[in-house]
């Protein structure tokens, strides 16, 4: 178990350097290490090295690099890739939440055509609690003309007030409830809001 842990620890140590040295190897710095090598390398000659061994030297270390920048390519195309995985399937979620939140619309869409119904309903309501008050505006006002001539129709007046109040407090009550129906539709709409 402790051999595998290590291990685990090593590999990761081993990724991170990597990763570290693909991404020193586009800097300006490792183009200014790479220049004083090979000048340096070169520079060996007039140390007495022989200039076939320079070259074989530098030959040798050259292709070794290639096959590291090979593979440092190689691991960064499949981070890269892996990065892309990771990318598509985050769209696919994506996705998939906006078809939720389309099926959602199409459901407040429904709230709000049953408001609409509401508050039509509210408006005929409205509307036949002007029409009444405008009957017990004409009754009041035929009450007052008739209460000189007849006395007697006084009773009749006040009965048919008394029918009105009745209808507007009915209308009254109507409405009533067609406003708090509207108001549970508007709170169902605003809790499948987003």
């Amino acid at each position: 178990m402790m051999i595998r842990k290590k291990s685990l620890v090593k590999n990761i140590d081993l990724e991170k350097l990597a990763v570290k040295l693909t991404e020193w190897v586009g800097t300006p710095a490792s183009i200014i290490v790479h220049t004083f090598l090979f000048i340096g390398s070169f520079l060996v000659y007039f140390l007495g090295v022989k200039f076939n061994t320079i070259l074989l030297i530098v030959t040798t270390v050259v292709s070794l690099e290639a096959i590291y920048l090979a593979l440092f390519i190689q691991l960064t195309v499949n981070r890269t890739t892996e990065s892309l995985e990771d990318v598509g399937e985050n769209l696919e979620e994506i996705q998939e939440d906006v078809e939720g939140l389309e099926g959602g619309f199409g459901e407040i869409v429904e709230d709000v055509e049953g408001l609409e119904g509401n508050i039509k309903r509210i408006r005929k309501n409205v509307e036949g609690l002007e029409a009444d008050v405008e009957d017990i505006s004409s009754d009041i006002d035929k009450f007052y003309l008739e209460e000189d001539r007849e006395k007697h129709q006084e009773g009749q007046a006040h009965i048919e007030s008394s029918k009105s109040l009745q209808n507007i407090e009915k209308e009254l009550i109507t409405l009533s409830n067609g406003i708090i129906a509207l108001r549970d539709d508007l709170e169902i709409l605003k809790k499948n809001l987003p």
